[in-house]
């Protein structure tokens, strides 16, 4: 659902909002990784043709089945991307977060979405229109080598969630969901410290909150990260990003000799 501005703001001040509003948004292209070996010109015809829109906590940005029409980056906010199946079994791929940019391989395949996009709180979305993304994709060999970075960057994601969500256990799951949000080139500048929720690891996860709380206790135990009001601060990024994938870590080892015995 997309949050409305109230009628009752004075002209003048709601100028002002939108003004800001404005320059939040070039702002936020500016400072894309995509962005940076653009020309002048290029680069204003694409803040023009884009636009911003707010949404309140558990709604949808985008549908699976609807078509895609624009190319989409996080303002401010968090969101889930996730798919459900037709018994309703619901599967999380990844989170977004500040800065991270979705949706360019439906984009680029000309096909219907393949996953919701929810968000987990209040977040400000940016949408570039299908038509000036694909002008970038003809005009600025540059945007096309981020683009091909990017995909490759999210298929090696979604490859490490999948271990998780098959392989390792709850904490090795919880490690790698905040893992990924600290990826530097999906969502540049995050880090060390992020403002996020337990609740929103956990749905992130497919946990319950009192199962993140206890990940989140162990991974502090281990030195890889602290938890702190209002979020989380990573202490050991690399760490975090391999736990579980050592015997030691994730308790596989005993869970082998187990299965042995």
């Amino acid at each position: 659902m997309v949050c409305s501005v109230s009628r009752s703001v004075p002209p003048r001040r709601q100028k002002h909002r939108e003004k800001g509003q404005r320059a939040e948004l070039s702002d936020l292209i500016s400072a894309s990784a995509w962005a940076r070996n653009l020309s002048r010109e290029q680069l204003q015809r694409v803040t023009e043709a884009a636009f911003a829109r707010d949404f309140r906590a558990g709604a949808y940005v985008c549908r699976a089945g609807q078509p895609v029409e624009h190319w989409t980056g996080v303002i401010d906010g968090l969101l889930k991307v996730s798919i459900v199946s037709a018994s309703g079994r619901l599967m999380t791929l990844s989170g977004i977060t500040t800065g991270g940019w979705f949706g360019e391989g439906s984009l680029l395949k000309t096909e219907p979405r393949r996953y919701d996009a929810i968000t987990l709180r209040a977040t400000r979305i940016a949408f570039i229109p299908r038509a000036t993304f694909r002008w970038l994709c003809e005009v600025s060999i540059p945007f096309n080598r981020f683009l091909v970075n990017q995909i490759n960057e999210r298929c090696g994601q979604f490859i490490a969630m999948l271990q998780a969500e098959r392989l390792f256990n709850r904490d090795a799951r919880v490690a790698h969901c905040i893992w990924v949000l600290f990826n530097p080139y999906l969502y540049p500048g995050v880090g060390p410290y992020i403002r996020i929720s337990q609740e929103e690891i956990g749905h992130l996860a497919g946990l319950s909150r009192q199962q993140t709380n206890s990940a989140l206790h162990v991974l502090e135990q281990r030195g890889l990260l602290r938890v702190e009001y209002g979020g989380i601060t990573v202490t050991d990024l690399q760490g975090l990003g391999t736990f579980g994938s050592q015997p030691n870590a994730s308790g596989t080892e005993t869970a082998a000799r187990k299965s042995r015995a």
